[in-house]
């Protein structure tokens, strides 16, 4: 409960500075660098999302699936209640045509690994709700922070999720035995942790998903 306090109050502290109180320099480093920050929560809002699947953030259920559901949400609109049985079912089922995040082609690029994941995930009524917050948010804030500190780090963090939390670890390099079908990157924890907190430690996720992501880095041998 702490740690997903923590995310929420980080994520929305510095959303509120960005948009509220920030008159960026665009010709200085500064403003890019507090993006990266912001998506970096942002993957950190997702995350918590992905343990409440789990049931790590509270042992209280409903409680769990609150915080679960509003982590989702502030993350574009996602919606928990929806995305908790396609989780359930690629643990379940990885690497096969009834994992929902799983391509069939044999060596899958990015890019179409990507379009046929969000048409999965992404719905109709999350990109309406983002466009009218858009809209909404910039009446206002300046909408060059609009874009800058709302919008393109939940993007650049849904590029990120998948990069490392589906793309790198099930797309093959594994031995054909493990029963997992997924890898983990080399044993880094800083960059583990800046990188997508610790999710790129994947295959001792789909081993021990009992273990919240802040103590996946004890799991690495």
């Amino acid at each position: 409960m702490a740690v997903a306090a923590t995310v929420f109050v980080s994520w929305a502290a510095l959303l509120t500075f960005l948009l509220a109180f920030y008159e960026p320099n665009w010709r200085s480093p500064a403003p890019y660098l507090l993006a990266l920050l912001q998506m970096h929560l942002y993957t950190g809002l997702f995350i918590t999302a992905h343990d409440a699947m789990h049931g790590l953030v509270s042992t209280n259920k409903r409680l769990n699936n609150t915080i679960g559901t509003i982590a989702a949400g502030l993350f574009a609109y996602n919606w928990f209640p929806g995305q908790l049985p396609k989780h359930h079912a690629h643990h379940r089922h990885v690497g096969t045509h009834d994992d929902p995040d799983f391509h069939d082609g044999k060596h899958p690029g990015f890019l179409p690994w990507f379009l046929r994941f969000a048409w999965n995930y992404v719905t109709w009524w999350q990109v309406a709700l983002m466009a009218i917050t858009y809209n909404v948010l910039k009446l206002w804030f300046p909408q060059a922070n609009v874009i800058a500190f709302w919008m393109v780090p939940a993007i650049l963090a849904t590029l990120q999720l998948f990069f490392f939390g589906t793309y790198l670890p099930h797309r093959g390099e594994h031995d054909p035995e493990n029963p997992h079908k997924s890898r983990s990157q080399f044993r880094h924890h800083v960059w583990a942790f800046v990188s997508c907190y610790f999710f790129g430690y994947h295959y001792e996720h789909h081993d021990q998903p009992y273990l919240p992501w802040w103590r996946l880095w004890q799991a690495k041998g």
